[in-house]
């Protein structure tokens, strides 16, 4: 298939994850992605990752999905950028660029000159593209933030996700969770900001926070909380939703967990009980409103628990495929990447590593024409540093000094 973004150019000077999932996504959609990458120690995230897991059984191998999730598809260039040397190349990549993209602090922009009025002076076509915690405007437009703190956090699902009596708070199910949702918001913008760019000829700047795409992900709650005028009550439910027995997630005799979302309860209580083998639930008399389902909600709630804890997990969805309400199985990730749902829509994408041996990816989620997009691995540090510099036109004589004075890798 043709890729939509092909003939696209990016320049990702960012780290970690919010930022380069996003280029990620850019570069598998068909966009040529340069990341910059600081000549000696490279993108931070690759020193975090050695650091955490030098005695990893998988030490020697130059796959780490940590580096290559966010970075699929990509070319690495090794650029001091505090160097003098090195703005002629900065320039010469972004005159040729049509979408910059960066997550680092107003200071940090300022110090490299790559705010957008610098950039915008080299090239007054781009689309300008950061990736903050807290925003440009405000008063934390300084503040370093992670998705742990501006996503998690401050974004209110921290808060949602733990109960109100929980001896200890919830964290974040996975690591870059609010960093890859954050990503898909940057993407779409991007490919947002290009439409305009071509039918109006105005580039934009875009600036994509983490704090935003908290509140986005909670505005259920958030919008709620603005309607009451103050605080929504913490309040523990029985069930996700107050009054009715069928949304909330239920134990199964061998200990895993079957999330049911039949959101009418009047409709399915019956069903849902004959499906499990219990006749006398289905004609019990207090549920036959949704009056006395709300009234009753204890009771309903054990019955249902019990019914699914009865039986072992297969068992259960055997019974439960009768059902015409919804549900499903909790998985964890290895379940998840084995989904036949998942695998049979291109959800997981074989890569090629750097040495030879075929990997498997999480796919974005976007997908045209009914396909996957196939996806590249990610580059190794400062891997493509040579051939950019000679798209560029960047001779041997310079190339030397480059590399003598330590402004390339």
């Amino acid at each position: 298939m043709d890729k939509p973004l092909t003939g696209v150019r990016v320049l990702e000077i960012a780290q970690f994850t919010f930022v380069p999932s996003a280029g990620a996504i850019l570069a598998d959609w068909g966009a040529d992605v340069i990341k910059v990458e600081n000549p000696l120690t490279g993108d931070a995230q690759r020193q975090l990752f050695m650091a955490s897991h030098g005695e990893s059984s998988e030490q020697s191998s130059q796959f780490t999905p940590h580096i290559e999730a966010p970075n699929r598809g990509k070319r690495s260039i090794g650029l001091g950028l505090t160097s003098p040397l090195a703005r002629p190349i900065l320039e010469a990549l972004l005159r040729r660029s049509d979408v910059v993209l960066t997550n680092h602090l107003p200071v940090v922009r300022s110090k490299l000159r790559i705010d957008v009025d610098d950039v915008r002076s080299i090239n007054p076509d781009i689309i300008y593209v950061v990736g903050s915690g807290f925003g440009g405007r405000g008063p934390g437009r300084d503040r370093p933030g992670y998705d742990s703190t501006a996503f998690w956090a401050r974004g209110g699902s921290a808060d949602g996700a733990t109960p109100c009596l929980a001896d200890r708070p919830t964290y974040m199910p996975c690591g870059a969770y609010g960093d890859n949702v954050g990503g898909l918001a940057i993407a779409g913008g991007v490919a947002a900001a290009l439409y305009r760019r071509r039918m109006s000829g105005q580039p934009s700047v875009i600036d994509v926070s983490l704090l935003g795409v908290g509140a986005w992900a909670t505005q259920f709650d958030v919008n709620m909380a603005l309607m009451s005028g103050g605080h929504l009550p913490k309040v523990e439910l029985d069930t996700p939703m107050a009054g009715n027995p069928l949304v909330a997630s239920y134990r199964t005799r061998d200990g895993r967990f079957i999330q049911l979302t039949m959101l009418d309860p009047l409709s399915y209580w019956s069903e849902f009980c004959m499906c499990m083998g219990s006749p006398e639930a289905a004609a019990d008399k207090r549920f036959a409103t949704i009056d006395g389902i709300a009234e009753n909600i204890h009771s309903a709630c054990r019955i249902v628990a019990e019914l699914i804890g009865r039986y072992p997990l297969d068992e259960c969805e055997r019974r439960l495929n009768g059902c015409s309400g919804a549900w499903t199985v909790w998985q964890d990730s290895w379940d998840l990447a084995n989904d036949e749902d998942l695998v049979a829509n291109g959800g997981i994408v074989e890569v090629v590593d750097a040495q030879g041996i075929r990997r498997k990816l999480v796919a974005n989620p976007v997908q045209f024409d009914v396909a996957t997009v196939p996806s590249k691995r990610a580059p190794q540090f400062a891997e493509h540093t040579d051939a950019i510099l000679r798209e560029i036109g960047v001779d041997d004589v310079t190339f030397g000094e480059l590399k003598m004075e330590g402004v390339i890798a």
